[in-house]
């Protein structure tokens, strides 16, 4: 039996209208939009209705972190000197820790809008494991992601992420990166596992993720990208540190993007993350292949990593998601505002990321949900037949958005809202948050706070 929703104004794929009833099935699954309905019998819902955002780029065990790394590391504090401690709290890390930690995220990030995550996940191995890694424990880590997904009721994109070595030119895994290593046949047998049909479900989809260039020999990158023939999604760190792409061009004599533009049969399944430090002619070519630019603008203003060139990809034809990579921010609305703030500072004006029929805030929503939605490989982005129904329900009776027309609406929320702006949420059909407050947010903060008790026993935070 469909569930039949009515909401005050929703924002579809023509713009905003009055009076928008929505049809859900029991499986989740939106099978109708009716809109400037006055007849249909539905539920009312009182407020404007958007289309849920994708998280494209998630480390959860990241948030166990967030604070603790912002006292200076020495006159040359960097991405470099973070990734010390972010190796230290990975070693304190087990299954049970990081369930804890993910449905924390997990669920916060639903109260703000976000609804789904992919988890660029390399995290195989429990900090506390001595000796050789096994597959169990590599299901395990992952499985305890799973769990915290399906306990916070978030989409999941999982993404295993294969890491094989410390930087170009096959240099080992150093002592802390042995949690992250395993061959290339572990890997393909970790994928294989996480994809049996016990695992199916309209709320998982299990993609590929290879680290970095770095990290990921060419004769590995093409073993997996051989293996893969099903249209699942491919994740990749690339161009995050300019010193990485001056490796890079030493080892191979060609910078990372361009690398794998020329090595790799890079097409609309792709997300490159950060790609801070791409030059027009690479971005070209990323939105000639169709490939998504996966950005993290919170995370990369607090690494120091640099201004992505978002107006360059955009002239180019380029598509861009977002995500919030170590959660230093769990707000779309923060990293989508930052995009066209860092455009505005390069250039000194105002709305530089706009076209001839959308705003700033509206463009940005739409784009970033569109190409999400496709590099998470899961059917989302758009409140439309067809797609799951998830759906942000923003609050226009607050003060924030009085005497707004329709077509503000999204304008006033990116640029001025607050994840207060989010009153409800309902992701595959399920009413997560109601009024503010999610149904689970009283035990997955018990379970966070034991497992941060746990993992920080012997320090004062």
């Amino acid at each position: 039996m469909q569930s039949r929703y009515r909401f005050t104004c929703a924002w579809l794929a023509d713009g905003w209208h009055r009076n928008v009833v929505i049809s859900v099935d029991p499986g989740g699954d939106i099978v109708d939009v009716s809109a400037d309905d006055t007849v249909t019998a539905a539920r009312m819902i009182n407020g404007a209705a958007i289309a849920g955002m994708p998280n494209i780029h998630s480390h959860a065990f990241q948030r166990a972190m967030a604070g603790l790394v912002e006292q200076r590391g020495g006159k040359d504090d960097s991405f470099w000197t973070w990734r010390e401690t972010m190796y230290d709290v990975a070693s304190r890390i087990t299954p049970d820790c990081l369930n804890g930690v993910a449905a924390q995220l997990y669920a916060d990030m639903v109260k703000a809008g976000y609804t789904s995550v992919c988890e660029f996940h390399y995290l195989h191995s429990p900090g506390d494991a001595s000796g050789a890694h096994s597959h169990e424990q590599r299901l395990a880590m992952s499985q305890a992601l799973v769990d915290a997904a399906s306990t916070a009721g978030i989409g999941l994109t999982l993404l295993p992420t294969l890491y094989q070595t410390s930087d170009f030119g096959g240099a080992p895994p150093t002592e802390r990166q042995r949690q992250f290593a395993m061959e290339t046949r572990e890997y393909l047998d970790l994928l294989d596992a996480l994809r049996q049909p016990s695992q199916r479900s309209a709320q998982l989809e299990v993609g590929v993720a290879l680290h970095s260039l770095r990290a990921v020999p060419p004769e590995s990158l093409r073993a997996v990208l051989d293996s893969q023939r099903n249209g699942q999604a491919i994740h990749i760190h690339i161009a995050e540190q300019e010193r990485e792409v001056q490796a890079c061009l030493e080892r191979t004599g060609k910078r990372p993007i361009e690398w794998l533009l020329d090595n790799a049969s890079v097409d609309r399944r792709w997300c490159l993350i950060h790609a801070t430090h791409a030059t027009a002619a690479e971005l070209q070519g990323i939105a000639a292949a169709g490939a998504v630019v996966g950005l993290c603008p919170t995370t990369e203003a607090n690494l120091g990593d640099g201004i992505f060139p978002m107006e360059t990809l955009l002239e180019a034809g380029g598509a861009f998601a977002i995500g919030s990579d170590s959660h230093i921010s769990l707000s779309p609305i923060e990293e989508l505002r930052w995009l066209e703030y860092q455009a505005r500072l390069v250039r000194r004006q105002r709305s530089v990321l706009t076209d001839g029929n959308l705003s700033g805030g509206a463009l940005l929503w739409q784009k970033a949900c569109t190409a999400g939605a496709r590099v998470s490989g899961r059917p989302i982005g758009e409140l439309a037949a067809g797609k799951r129904a998830d759906v942000v329900v923003l609050d226009i009776n607050s003060p924030l958005f009085a005497a707004r027309s329709d077509s503000s609406i999204i304008d006033t929320f990116v640029f001025s809202g607050t994840n207060e702006s989010v009153r409800d949420v309902m992701v595959g059909g399920r009413w997560l948050v109601q009024d503010r407050r999610h149904f689970a947010e009283t035990a997955v903060a018990a379970g966070y706070k034991r497992a941060l008790q746990k993992m920080f026993k012997r320090d004062r935070l």
